[in-house]
C-alpha cells in the first residue's frame, strides 16, 4: 500500500506545490513586518494610549518619537542575531526564533500600561523582526527557480504592504471605537502571523544551499529534486548540485578573515565587500528614499503639514495604503522583465519628483499672506500618494531581494543580514528625526529628501549589475571574472537577458552530468553508496 500523504515528507507536495507553500510561509512573516511597520502610526494619535503612557502635549514630541523609532532599533539587533545565528541553525529554525521573539512582543505591546513597558515591548518586537526579514528573503532565494526568483520576492513584499494597507484600515476603523481596545486590539493582532508561521514553517523543507554548505549531501539532493518535481538522478538536478557544491569549495579555498575583507587585503576580499557594499546601499537607498515619513507618520504629516483633522488624516492614509498595495502588485511581473536596475531607476526618478512638488507646495502654502494657502497644501496630497506608487514599483521589494542574490552563498546570511541592519539603522534615523524635522523645519524638512533621490539615480546606473535572470551561480561566476567597478558600459553586467556564455556552461555541467550518469549507472552509486559505505565504516 502506498504512504498517505501525511506520512510523506511536506504532505507529498513537490516542484510549484512545494514552492508556493514556502512562498506562504516567507509571504506571510513579510506581512507581519508590514503590519507592524503600520500598525503605530495609528496608535501615536490615540487619545486613550497617550493618556495611559502620559504623552499628552507637544512636549513630549521627542519622547513618542524614540517610542516610535526603539522598534528600528530592535529589528538592528536582531539583524546581528541573525548575522550570527543564520549560518549555524539554518534558515527555518532562525526564522521560529524570530517568530517567537515576536510573539512575546505582540502581548508585551498589547499590555502595555507605561512608556518604559512599551520601549521594552518594542525592542523585543523589533529583534524578533530583525531576524526574521533577515532571513526569510534569503531562504525563498534558495529554495526558488531562476525565473520566478524576484517575482516571488517582490510578491511577498506586496503582501507586505497587504498588511500594512490592513493595520491602516483597522486604525481608521478602531478610531470610531476609542478607548484602550482602540489600541490594545489591533497590536494583538499581531498574534495571528505568529500562528500562521508556526504552522507552516516546520514542515517545510530546509535551504539545499545551506544543507549542501553544512555536509548534508543526501537530504539537501532530495530538495533539490522536490522543488524540482524530478527524479534525484536526472541530470538537471545533479549538475545543479554539483554547481552549488562548486561554488561553495571555491569561496571556502578563498575564504578570508572578517578583519582582512573589511581592509581589502586581497582580490577576493576586496569582491566580499563590494558586494556586501551593494546588498546594503539598496537598503540604505531605499530609507534614505523617504517611505517610513510616510510609513511611520503619514497621518502626523497631514495633521501637521496639510493641516487636516484627524479623522480624515487615517482616512487617507488607509485609502494611499491600497494604491500602494496596487502598485507593489504590479512590480511583481515587471522585476523579471525589466530588471532590477531599470526598476530601482524608475522608483528613484518619481520619487525625486514627487518630494520636490511636495517641498514646492508646502513652501507656497506657509509663505505668509499668499493666496490660495488651504489649496496648495492639500494639493500636496496627490504627491504624498504617488509617492507610494513610485516607492511601490521599485525600491520596495529590490532591496530586500538584492543582497540575497548579490552575495555568495557562504555569504549570503551575512550579507542578508548586513544588509538588514543597514535598513534598520537608517529606518531609525529617518523615524526618529521625522517628527521634531516635521515641527522645526515645516516645508524645509522635504529638501532633504528631494536631494537624496537626486543623489541615488546616479549611483544605481554607475555601479549596479543587473541580477535578473541570472542564477546564483552565475553571479558568483561573474565576480570571479573580476568586473569593472563601473558597469554601465558592460552589457552583460547590465542587460536583462542572461549572458550567452552562463548559459552555454549550464547546457555543458548538465550534458557532463548526462554523460557521467550514463557511465555510473545512477546517482545512487554515487553520493548514496558513498555515503552507505562510510555508514557501516562507522559502524
Amino acid at each position: 500500500m502506498a504512504p498517505s500523504r501525511t506520512n510523506q515528507p511536506y504532505f507529498g507536495l513537490k516542484g510549484q506545490w512545494l514552492t508556493f507553500w514556502i512562498t506562504v510561509a516567507c509571504a506571510t512573516d513579510m506581512t507581519l513586518f508590514g503590519y507592524d511597520q503600520g500598525i503605530f502610526s495609528g496608535v501615536v494619535i490615540s487619545p486613550d494610549y497617550l493618556d495611559v503612557h502620559h504623552l499628552n502635549g507637544p512636549e513630549n514630541t521627542s519622547t513618542l518619537s524614540i517610542i516610535t523609532a526603539i522598534y528600528t532599533i530592535g529589528c538592528f539587533f536582531g539583524a546581528v542575531a541573525a548575522f550570527y545565528i543564520g549560518e549555524a541553525i539554518g534558515r527555518k529554525r532562525t526564522i521560529l526564533t524570530g517568530t517567537a521573539i515576536m510573539t512575546v512582543g505582540a502581548i508585551l505591546q498589547a499590555t502595555s500600561f507605561s512608556v518604559p513597558h512599551m520601549i521594552v515591548a518594542r525592542i523585543v518586537s523589533g529583534i524578533g523582526n530583525g531576524i526574521n526579514t533577515a532571513t526569510a528573503p534569503v531562504w525563498q532565494t534558495e529554495t526558488s527557480k531562476v525565473h520566478n526568483r524576484g517575482k516571488l520576492v517582490m510578491l511577498e513584499m506586496g503582501l507586505n504592504i497587504l498588511g500594512f494597507s490592513l493595520s491602516n484600515w483597522i486604525n481608521y476603523g478602531m478610531s470610531f471605537v476609542g478607548g484602550a481596545i482602540g489600541w490594545r486590539l489591533p497590536l494583538a493582532l499581531q498574534l495571528v502571523f505568529c500562528i500562521i508561521l508556526f504552522s507552516t514553517i516546520p514542515w517545510l523543507p530546509e535551504s539545499p544551499r545551506w544543507l549542501l554548505a553544512h555536509g548534508q549531501e543526501i537530504e539537501a539532493t532530495t530538495i533539490l529534486a522536490d522543488l524540482e518535481d524530478k527524479p534525484i538522478d536526472d541530470p538537471y538536478v545533479v549538475a545543479e548540485r554539483a554547481e552549488i557544491i562548486y561554488g561553495i569549495e571555491y569561496e571556502r579555498e578563498n575564504a578570508m578573515k572578517w578583519g582582512d575583507i573589511l581592509r581589502g587585503r586581497s582580490k577576493t576580499g576586496t569582491k566580499t565587500i563590494r558586494r556586501l557594499a551593494l546588498g546594503a546601499g539598496t537598503q540604505a537607498m531605499q530609507q534614505f528614499g523617504g517611505i517610513n515619513i510616510m510609513s511611520y507618520y503619514l497621518p502626523t504629516v497631514l495633521i501637521e503639514s496639510v493641516k487636516l483633522d484627524s479623522s480624515m488624516a487615517r482616512l487617507i492614509a488607509a485609502c494611499a495604503s491600497v494604491v500602494y498595495l496596487i502598485a507593489s502588485l504590479i512590480a511583481a511581473p515587471l522585476v523579471e522583465k525589466f530588471g532590477r536596475r531599470k526598476m530601482m531607476m524608475l522608483s528613484t526618478v518619481i520619487q525625486f519628483f514627487c518630494f520636490l512638488l511636495v517641498t514646492i507646495l508646502l513652501h507656497f502654502a506657509e509663505e505668509p499672506g499668499y493666496a490660495h494657502q488651504v489649496e496648495l497644501a492639500k494639493s500636496s496630497v496627490v504627491w504624498f500618494i504617488l509617492f507610494y506608487v513610485a516607492f511601490g514599483l521599485g525600491m520596495l521589494g529590490i532591496p530586500w531581494l538584492y543582497p540575497t542574490e548579490i552575495n555568495s552563498l557562504p555569504m549570503r546570511t551575512k550579507g542578508a543580514a548586513v544588509a538588514t541592519m543597514t535598513n534598520w539603522i537608517t529606518n531609525f534615523a529617518v523615524v526618529e528625526i521625522t517628527p521634531i524635522g516635521i515641527q522645526k523645519l515645516g516645508w524645509k524638512f522635504y529638501i532633504i529628501w528631494t536631494i537624496t533621490n537626486a543623489l541615488f539615480l546616479p549611483v544605481i546606473y554607475f555601479f549596479y549589475p543587473e541580477t535578473a535572470n541570472r542564477t546564483l551561480e552565475d553571479l558568483d561566476a561573474f565576480y570571479r571574472e573580476n568586473p569593472p567597478l563601473i558597469l554601465h558600459k558592460d552589457r552583460d553586467s547590465t542587460s536583462v537577458r542572461r549572458p550567452e556564455r552562463f548559459a552555454q556552461a549550464q547546457g555543458r555541467d548538465i550534458e557532463e552530468a548526462a554523460e557521467n550518469l550514463r557511465h555510473r549507472g545512477s546517482i545512487h552509486g554515487s553520493i548514496f553508496e558513498h555515503d552507505a559505505t562510510n555508514k557501516s565504516i562507522s559502524d
